[in-house]
């Protein structure tokens, strides 16, 4: 019987690609024993939960920020109940609330790992720097998890 601990893991950052989805996997294939938590990745329902919900709004300013709390509710919650962040920013799009989730991690003392490509150093140097790791891939992530876990390289 297995009796390591499960580590809970909050995935942050881009939504467009399978990055999540190759680190759950990767996770299973070592065998480490890890309970994945995200945000809300279907897009459509991310931007519409608040008019959806709470009633439309006639400017897009206060649709966004109902949606916004809302999802906001969702994020702080589990990023406060994760023993890691891992943050992706992607190559397609700016990924703003990526960098918020990055920073709020940060505030609670929650160790974070942020991916992104080299090309991304300089705008994210901040970010990184609240970082305990920066990896330039999901690979790179997938080591350290391991490596963190069991001691061993």
């Amino acid at each position: 019987m297995d009796t390591r601990p499960t580590w809970q893991v909050y995935l942050s950052g881009e939504i467009h690609s399978d990055w999540r989805q190759r680190l759950i996997d990767g996770a299973k294939a070592r065998g480490l024993s890890f309970e994945f938590l995200s945000p809300v990745t279907d897009h459509s329902a991310s931007d519409n939960c608040g008019v959806e919900i709470f009633g439309e709004e006639e400017k897009p300013f206060w649709k966004d920020h109902k949606g916004a709390k809302l999802n906001a509710v969702r994020t702080r919650t589990l990023i406060g109940r994760a023993d890691i962040v891992i943050v992706r920013f992607g190559e397609q799009y700016r990924q703003w609330n990526a960098a918020f989730d990055a920073g709020y991690a940060s505030a609670l003392g929650k160790p974070l790992i942020v991916i992104h490509p080299p090309e991304f150093t300089h705008a994210l140097k901040e970010v990184d720097a609240t970082a305990l790791a920066v990896a330039e891939n999901v690979e790179q992530a997938l080591k350290a998890l391991s490596y963190i876990v069991s001691g061993k390289l």
